[in-house]
C-alpha cells in the first residue's frame, strides 16, 4: 500500500495494483503546483470546487473489482453548515491489505462524536490545516487528537513556493501538535507507517513546480 501527496488536497492511495485519485486540482487553480497528468482505476472528490474536482485531469481506466472499500460521511465546507461554501464529503478507504484511510476533504466544521467514532482505527488521517477555507491547524490538530490515527498528514496548506496566499503555512499545525516529522519523499508506505506510528508526518508534494 502506497499514499502519495500530489499537492494542496490531492493524494493518490495505490493498493494491490490499483489506484485512486482523491481530490485532484483543475489545470492551473493551485499556485506553485504543476498540472495533475494521472491515470487512476477511481477518482473521489470531496466538494465540486475546481482546486478538488478536477476529474478531467485523470484519466480512468475503466477497470472493476477494485481492492478498495469506499464510505463517506457527509459534512461542511464552513462553520455554518454550508452557508458560505457549502458541503463537504469525508472519505473512508479500506484497502485490501487491511488500511483504513481518511480524507477530510475541505473540512470546515466541527465532527460531532458520532462522525468521530466513524474514523477512529484510521491507519492515515488526511487533514487540512491551513485555515480561512477550513478548518485551521489548532483545530486541526485537536481533530487528530479526538481520532488517533497512526499517522496524521496534514495538507491544504501553503508554502513559499506552493498554495494560496490566504491559507496560513503548516507552521500553527505543527506547533500545535507537539511537532511533525518532514518526510524526505512525498509517500507514505507500510514501513513509513509503521515507522512513524504516534506521530504527524509532513510529506513535500510531488507535483511542486
Amino acid at each position: 500500500m502506497k499514499i502519495t501527496y500530489l499537492g494542496h488536497a490531492c493524494f493518490r492511495i495505490e493498493d494491490d495494483g490499483c489506484s485512486l485519485i482523491l481530490d485532484p486540482y483543475e489545470d492551473g487553480s493551485v499556485p506553485g503546483l504543476s498540472d495533475l497528468n494521472e491515470t487512476a482505476d477511481l477518482v473521489l472528490c470531496s466538494h465540486g470546487h475546481g482546486d478538488h474536482a478536477g476529474r478531467s485531469a485523470v484519466t480512468l481506466t475503466g477497470r472493476t473489482g477494485l481492492p478498495f472499500t469506499v464510505s463517506r460521511i457527509e459534512s461542511w465546507h464552513d462553520a455554518e453548515r454550508g452557508a458560505k461554501r457549502g458541503p463537504n464529503a469525508i472519505h473512508i478507504i479500506e484497502t485490501k491489505s487491511g488500511r483504513k484511510i481518511v480524507h477530510m476533504g475541505d473540512i470546515g466544521c466541527y465532527l460531532d462524536d458520532s462522525d468521530a467514532a466513524k474514523l477512529e482505527g484510521a491507519d492515515v488521517l488526511l487533514v487540512p490545516v491551513g485555515g480561512f477555507f477550513t478548518i485551521d491547524g489548532k483545530e486541526a490538530a485537536e481533530l487528530v487528537r479526538r481520532v488517533s490515527p497512526k499517522v496524521a498528514v496534514p495538507m491544504h496548506y501553503r508554502s513559499e513556493s506552493f498554495g494560496y496566499p490566504v491559507i496560513s503555512t503548516v507552521d500553527v499545525f505543527a506547533e500545535a501538535i507537539g511537532g511533525c516529522v518532514i518526510s524526505p519523499d512525498s509517500f507514505l508506505d507500510d514501513d513509513s507507517i509503521a515507522a512513524n506510528t504516534g506521530k504527524a508526518v509532513i510529506l513535500p508534494p510531488e507535483n511542486r513546480i
